[in-house]
């Protein structure tokens, strides 16, 4: 079964179940992926991985809404937006620890020969498709570039 389907059946469980959050969450994040497939020249239909980007995005715009509400003083918004960050994070991989992501790293930067920040490029190039969906990309990128100014 394809996150997609998952993600529709959960839909339906959760209007069941009169489950607010979570119904509107998946709705949300349904709409996302139905966005993204349309977009472009034809429509088509995304793979699981691409169904992760999406879920990934989505996700970083709920950690990132949490935090500017929760600066602004607004908690009872800050407590929404991570509980829908959290619906989210059940269809995402499980996420890598800074120690996985820093061995990511380590041979990335021993396979592409990298000396220093002007091959941050390269070394990002490398460890992408390895931590897809996986880990945060600004906490890669600042420990990559940790690295490379070692």
């Amino acid at each position: 079964m394809s996150i997609k389907e998952t993600l529709q059946k959960d839909l339906t469980e959760a209007i069941r179940g009169r489950n607010e959050i979570t119904s509107g969450t998946i709705r949300m994040v349904l709409t996302a992926i139905t966005n993204e497939e349309v977009a472009g020249k034809e429509a088509r239909v995304l793979s699981d991985e691409e169904v992760i980007t999406v879920l990934s995005r989505e996700a970083k715009k709920r950690r990132e809404a949490a935090e500017a509400f929760e600066t602004a003083g607004r908690t009872d918004k800050a407590a929404l937006e991570k509980s829908e960050g959290e619906v989210i994070a059940k269809y995402l991989p499980a996420q890598l620890s800074e120690a996985d992501i820093a061995a990511i790293i380590a041979e990335a930067i021993a396979s592409t020969g990298a000396q220093g920040p002007g091959d941050m490029g390269k070394v990002m190039g490398a460890v992408k498709p390895k931590i897809a969906g996986k880990a945060d990309g600004g906490v890669v990128s600042a420990l990559v570039k940790a690295a490379l100014n070692k």
